[in-house]
């Protein structure tokens, strides 16, 4: 697989670390109980199909994208750079 990086170009997979989902989550109160920060910390979404994910650009210019990529298919959609994602959400 290769990611357009918006400020490399197009690279190799191997350049590019996957660091997640690109959602917030909801953060337990500290006092939440075991459950709710066991549910936290290890259950995710994995639906088919259309995703965003953050990936670091960790072995080129170190920019951190969201790559919206088709889990079904491996097509990868768009990468943008985090820092414009975010800003547009303001």
């Amino acid at each position: 697989m290769r990611l357009t990086c918006p400020l490399c170009g197009e690279r190799d997979i191997r350049e590019f670390s996957y660091r997640g989902a690109a959602v917030a989550l909801d953060r337990p109160a500290p006092d939440a109980g075991e459950a709710a920060w066991d549910d936290y910390v290890h259950l995710r979404e994995n639906p088919a199909g259309e995703s965003r994910d953050l990936w670091h650009h960790e072995s080129g210019c170190s920019a951190w994208l969201v790559v919206t990529r088709n889990t079904v298919t491996h097509a990868v959609l768009k990468c943008e750079l985090a820092a414009d994602v975010k800003g547009a959400a303001r």
